[in-house]
């Protein structure tokens, strides 16, 4: 493997959001963040009960900001549990595709009603506040089960690739599939790469962003964790067609501030990156209840 990647982080900014009762009194993870224009940042982010309080594992949030970093969210959720039983027990990890059109599908984890299970969803809409749901996305597979967190990209050659999270024994461990629309049929690819014994993501691994200003040379910046689910955010680097690993990161580029006890949580999570002029912000959240932005850069 040839070395031809690394990146630094310049400086990192808390992420606030403002709103009524229903979403700021819950934490708040997988900040997915883009811009739609110069001097406006949009985000889709889940909004979870805090810790003790019952009620769903989630729901989904439309906000807008000035700068990337103060948002404002819309008076109700864009995607919320049921009626049917698919997500019933909660909304999850929002991911926006758009189309030329600004039509949008947002893919999302759906919930049941035991909160043990959740499966890879859809919605679809003329504008992500006008969302339909549609059912779901990519079926799980008798080895692959609670598909979540999709990464969606097309490639050169003009086909889509999603990446996803999928549980086997353990672990949380990462899938690839190919598909002839960003809406599938989608089919399932060999592992893109897996975790590497004796590291910081020596067990589980979830996808993260694409940053892909090099479509030649495209960047995951994903999450790996140890057994104890000690989460970090590293990178991983493509061939244009993601059918090899060109490079990937030793160390982790984003690790949570040191906790008080061994038994806290422990977790940084990345979820959407932007390039917004000469510098790459990502977005992530920590320990499931913050919202953080990194400027990083590639050097």
């Amino acid at each position: 493997m040839n070395r031809r990647v690394d990146f630094v982080v310049d400086q990192i900014d808390p992420v606030t959001m403002r709103g009524n009762i229903a979403v700021a009194q819950r934490d708040l993870m997988s900040p997915y963040v883009w811009q739609p224009q110069a001097g406006r940042f949009d985000m889709l982010v889940r909004a979870v009960p805090r810790p003790g309080e019952e009620g769903d594992t989630g729901t989904i949030w439309f906000a807008q900001s000035a700068d990337g970093l103060a948002f404002t969210a819309r008076d109700v959720p864009v995607l919320s549990p049921g009626p049917g039983p698919a997500d019933i027990g909660g909304c999850e990890d929002p991911t926006p595709v758009f189309a030329p059109d600004g039509s949008v599908i947002v893919y999302y984890t759906g919930v049941d009603a035991t909160r043990a299970h959740g499966e890879m969803l859809y919605a679809t809409g003329p504008s992500i506040d006008r969302l339909e749901k549609r059912g779901i996305a990519m079926p799980s597979a008798p080895s692959e089960g609670n598909l979540k967190e999709a990464t969606v990209d097309r490639t050169p050659d003009g086909g889509w690739r999603m990446f996803y999270e999928y549980a086997r024994g353990e672990a949380s461990l990462i899938g690839l599939a190919v598909g002839e629309d960003v809406a599938g049929p989608w089919h399932h690819l060999p592992e893109p790469f897996t975790p590497r014994p004796d590291a910081w993501d020596a067990w589980h691994l979830s996808p993260g962003p694409l940053l892909t200003t090099d479509k030649n040379c495209p960047v995951m910046f994903y999450n790996g964790a140890t057994h104890d689910a000690r989460w970090r955010i590293g990178w991983i680097a493509f061939d244009a067609e993601y059918t090899c690993v060109v490079d990937r990161c030793i160390e982790p580029l984003i690790v949570p501030p040191p906790r008080g006890q061994r038994t806290d949580t422990d977790i940084a999570f990345a979820a959407s990156v932007v390039v917004v002029g000469e510098e790459i912000w990502l977005y992530y959240s920590i320990e499931d209840k913050e919202l953080y932005r990194a400027i990083i850069r590639r050097v």
